[in-house]
């Protein structure tokens, strides 16, 4: 074998650092006992916030309809579709789980890739899981690597493109690490499927789907199907290009994997909702506990923030795609019911003539200012004036539960049982919880996904 090039005779090109080879023995080399303790612990905080978005997306329009879809067109027993426990082929319930891990966009994410690297990697971890029958030690590796990935593959894929490209474009590079870890392929075979998943991952223009929201939304669905698919193409023999590390314009950005953790520096959500509304939503909040505003003592909503929050529509939703990548939507529902989440963003409260009476009190400016600090930041302001004409402003809002003030295990297990126990029934959500928190002990994975099923 000659100089950048490893077994199996995949090639890459020589370079002063071949980066594809780093990120690929960080993959495979990469141990549970290796994790710092700190990395250890967000691991599994990952896993519980990622799994309750996912459970409760399958109780959403578009995770019925892909369950369905995954039945019809790629049935099979070598996995189960969570909640219903349906079998189906390995891209089928890669398939229908992806789409429901996103469908409440209520899952982490992470600020300079402006997505979503857990939706993207826990559904090729869950399949990959089942089909190798690993412990809980093997599949919580495989996430915290799939992670570091991630969040690597969606700088290098912004930094190469100008267009603002969604989460499953590079999501599929995660899900194909995370999965090729777990079923064991080879550097060479992993590096094939690395490279087929970049090559396969949607292309999708996020802005589009911003401005006309439909259910593909941030291409995580079909991202985390095309990640699977990969791997076993790859092991079936199918070769793929050049992985997407060599491409990286920064050297620290590969370099860094097992160095520095990024998986410490995601946002969690407290609301369904994009993460661009949320400093709107926090603001609202805020002036109502802190200066005793009541929803009927509201004249107008004003909202200062950066331009792409500014995109997010204003209308009337009439699903929930529109729920979510709107701004004035969770504000109103904010203020009325304390909370967004699926009690608000699907029927009956979602078409909520209250709601939409409110909606028409929020109006959006964007300035300058906000766009500066965009995307390392997320902030609004929001100024309220009454019907007695007082005016309240918030000052500057940072979105809630972002890297430098994180939930605490109390509040992430607070949220997964808001979310799974209406779809599970409390004690199972409380038990999967509990099971989550120690899942590295776990020998096999049969309790956890007897759980996952209602």
């Amino acid at each position: 074998m000659g100089p950048g090039s490893l077994q199996h005779g995949y090639g890459w090109r020589t370079a002063p650092v071949n980066y594809n080879k780093h990120a690929i023995d960080f993959i495979l080399n990469t141990r549970w006992e290796d994790l710092p303790e700190r990395v250890q612990h967000q691991t599994r905080r990952c896993l519980l916030d990622a799994l309750g978005a996912l459970i409760a997306g399958h109780n959403t329009p578009v995770g019925g309809l892909m369950e369905a879809m995954a039945a019809e067109q790629f049935p099979g027993d070598q996995a189960r579709i969570l909640v219903s426990g349906t079998r189906v082929s390995a891209s089928g319930a890669t398939l229908a789980n992806g789409f429901a891990g996103n469908a409440l966009d209520i899952d982490d994410g992470y600020r300079p890739t402006m997505g979503h690297p857990g939706a993207c990697v826990l559904p090729p971890v869950l399949t990959a899981a089942q089909m190798s029958g690993c412990s809980g030690k093997a599949m919580l590796s495989a996430l915290a690597v799939g992670y570091e990935i991630g969040t690597r593959a969606g700088l290098i894929r912004h930094a190469t493109y100008e267009t603002y490209h969604s989460s499953g474009s590079w999501g599929a590079i995660s899900g194909a690490a995370a999965a090729g870890k777990l079923m064991g392929l080879d550097a060479g075979t992993l590096g094939h499927a690395l490279g087929a998943a970049e090559y396969h991952a949607p292309i999708a223009p996020m802005m589009k789907c911003i401005e006309v929201p439909g259910m593909g939304k941030d291409s995580i669905g079909w991202g985390c199907m095309v990640a699977v698919m990969s791997v076993v193409m790859a092991q079936k023999g199918f070769t793929g290009i050049n992985p997407i590390f060599d491409d990286t314009p920064e050297d620290g950005w590969v370099a860094s994997l097992g160095k520095d953790w990024e998986i410490l520096n995601l946002y969690f959500k407290p609301y369904s909702a994009c993460r661009w509304a949320q400093p709107g939503v926090d603001g609202v909040l805020k002036l109502m506990r802190e200066k005793g505003i009541l929803p009927e003592d509201i004249e107008t909503i004003r909202v200062y923030t950066f331009e792409e929050s500014a995109a997010l529509s204003t209308a009337y939703p009439e699903n929930t795609e529109e729920a979510q990548y709107n701004i004035a939507f969770p504000i109103a529902a904010a203020l009325l019911d304390g909370e967004v989440g699926p009690g608000q963003n699907l029927p009956p409260r979602l078409m909520d003539i209250d709601i939409r009476r409110m909606m028409d009190k929020v109006s959006i400016v964007a300035q300058p200012r906000f766009q500066e600090n965009f995307p390392a930041r997320a902030e609004s302001e929001v100024e309220i004036t009454t019907r007695g004409g007082d005016v309240h402003n918030s000052g500057i809002m940072g979105a809630r539960w972002g890297a430098d003030c994180p939930p605490d295990d109390g509040e992430l297990a607070e949220k997964f049982l808001w979310l799974t126990g209406p779809v599970l029934g409390k004690e199972k959500a409380q038990g999967l919880k509990n099971l989550v928190f120690d899942f590295d002990r776990a020998e096999d994975l049969e309790r956890f996904f007897s759980l996952c099923i209602k």
